[in-house]
C-alpha cells in the first residue's frame, strides 16, 4: 500500500510502498477514504522522536474490510485515530492506503455524516471529552465503567470558560459541554475567547456560547471575570497551553477554580512561574489507546481506567444524534501533499508566516476549521 512514512535523519516525510498491515484478534482493517491533520502530527516529522520508516498521522475515517470480532461489521463506515510516529512504540500510523485498530477504539460514523467531516472528530473530540468528563469531573452524557460523575456536587448553572473557543478541541469541548448539562439537567453559561471573526458561527449550534471575547483584547481575563457574575468561572480549558496563557486563563477562573490545559508541563510549551499546579488537569490523548507512550524522556504507562473512557466515549459518539463534526477544509492532492501543504499550514512560526508566499486558495491561513485529505 502506499503509506506518509517517516525519514527521520532528515526531517520529513514521504510517500512510500509499505507492506499493508494484518489485523489482530479483536482489531478490525480499515480502508482509509479520509485522514485529518492536527499540530501533533507536523511536530514530530519535523522534530521525530520515531524511527525512518514509520508511518505518521492519526486520525482517519473508512471503510471496514476485514474484522476478527463479530462485533464490527465489514462494510461498516467507522472513524478512529492510532497513534503513528508520535511516540517512540513501534505502532503504524494512518496516513496510509489502509490502517489497523481495535474493533473497540472505531466509532460507527452515522448515515447523515460523510466521512471527510468524520475524520476531523477522534483525537480532538477525545481530548476535549478527556479534560471535561475524565479529569475535571464534569456532567457527562455517557457512563463509563458503570458511573458517571455525581452532579449533586454542581450548582444548577454550571459556568465554563474556553480559551481557544475556534480551536478543534474548543469547539468539540463546547458541544460536548452542550451534551452533558443537558444530559444531567444543569444549566450552562459559557464564556470563550476567539477571533472576532467567529463569533457569529459559535454563538450558533451547536456550540451555544452565551459570551464571546476576543482573544487580542489585553483586558480578557477581566471581561471574562465581569461575565461571569459574581459566582465567577469555576473550570476551564486552555486549549493553547503556551507561554503565559496557563497562568493568564487561571487568573480568570475563581479562587480555586480547576483548569484543563492540552499540553505537559514537561514539554516546556507553557511557563509555571506564578502558576498554582494543583489547580491544573492535564492528560494526553493517547492514553485512551491503552498502550504505554513513550517519548524521549517521558514515558506515560497504560491505565485499563483511560482505555475504557475511550470505548465508552467512543461507543456515545457511535449514537450521539446531533453531534456535528467541525468545519472541514478539504485540501487537494491525497497523502503527497500533507508535508508541503498541510504540514506547511501547521507548522511553527506566527500563522501569518505560515505557507508565506502561496497564493493557492486552500494554503490561506488556518482557523476554525480541521484540514482534511482524501487518500
Amino acid at each position: 500500500m502506499r503509506a506518509l512514512t517517516l525519514n527521520a535523519e532528515s526531517k520529513t516525510a514521504s510517500v512510500q510502498e509499505v507492506a499493508k498491515p494484518q489485523p489482530g484478534p479483536g482489531e478490525v482493517l480499515i480502508k482509509v477514504h479520509s485522514v485529518a491533520l492536527n499540530p501533533v502530527d507536523a511536530l514530530y516529522v519535523f522534530n521525530p522522536i520515531g524511527a525512518t520508516g514509520r508511518v505518521v498521522g492519526a486520525d482517519f475515517s473508512g471503510t471496514v474490510v476485514e474484522s476478527t470480532t463479530p462485533a464490527i461489521k465489514t462494510g461498516q463506515r467507522v472513524a478512529g485515530l492510532v497513534q503513528g510516529a508520535n511516540s517512540l512504540n513501534d505502532r503504524p500510523g494512518a496516513f496510509a492506503e489502509y490502517a489497523v485498530s481495535p474493533a473497540d477504539l472505531v466509532w460507527a460514523v452515522p448515515d447523515e455524516m460523510t466521512l471527510d467531516q468524520a475524520a476531523a472528530i477522534s483525537l480532538c473530540a477525545l481530548t476535549a471529552a478527556q479534560a471535561l468528563f475524565f479529569r475535571l469531573g464534569l456532567p457527562s452524557p455517557f457512563e463509563w465503567e458503570g458511573k458517571k460523575p455525581k452532579t449533586d456536587t454542581f450548582p444548577a448553572e454550571l459556568t465554563f470558560f474556553v480559551y481557544g473557543a475556534s480551536t478543534s478541541v474548543g469547539m468539540y469541548a463546547a458541544q460536548l459541554l452542550q451534551f452533558g448539562c443537558e444530559a444531567n439537567g444543569i444549566s450552562l453559561r459559557l464564556i470563550g475567547t476567539a477571533s472576532k471573526k467567529h463569533f457569529d458561527m459559535l454563538k450558533a449550534a451547536p456550540y451555544g456560547y452565551d459570551t464571546l471575547i476576543d482573544y487580542r483584547n489585553p483586558d480578557w481575563a477581566e471581561q471574562v471575570r465581569s461575565a461571569a457574575g459574581a459566582d465567577g468561572v469555576g473550570y476551564g480549558i486552555d486549549c493553547i497551553s503556551e507561554g503565559e496563557t496557563v497562568k493568564k486563563v487561571l487568573g480568570a477562573l475563581r479562587q480555586g477554580g480547576k483548569l484543563a490545559v492540552v499540553r505537559s508541563l514537561e514539554g516546556g510549551a507553557w511557563s509555571p512561574e506564578g502558576v498554582d499546579l494543583d489547580s491544573l488537569m492535564y492528560g494526553a490523548v493517547w492514553e485512551g489507546l491503552g498502550v504505554d507512550i513513550a517519548y524521549e524522556n517521558l514515558t506515560v504507562p497504560a491505565t485499563e481506567k483511560t482505555r475504557s473512557f475511550a470505548v465508552a466515549f467512543y461507543r456515545w459518539l457511535s449514537g450521539a444524534a446531533g453531534f456535528e463534526a467541525n468545519p472541514v477544509r478539504l485540501m487537494p492532492g491525497g497523502l503527497d501533499r500533507i508535508v508541503p501543504d498541510g504540514f506547511a499550514l501547521l507548522g511553527s512560526g506566527s500563522m501569518d508566516d505560515r505557507a508565506k508566499g502561496r497564493a493557492e486558495e486552500w494554503m490561506r491561513p488556518v482557523s476554525g476549521e480541521k484540514l482534511v485529505y482524501r487518500v
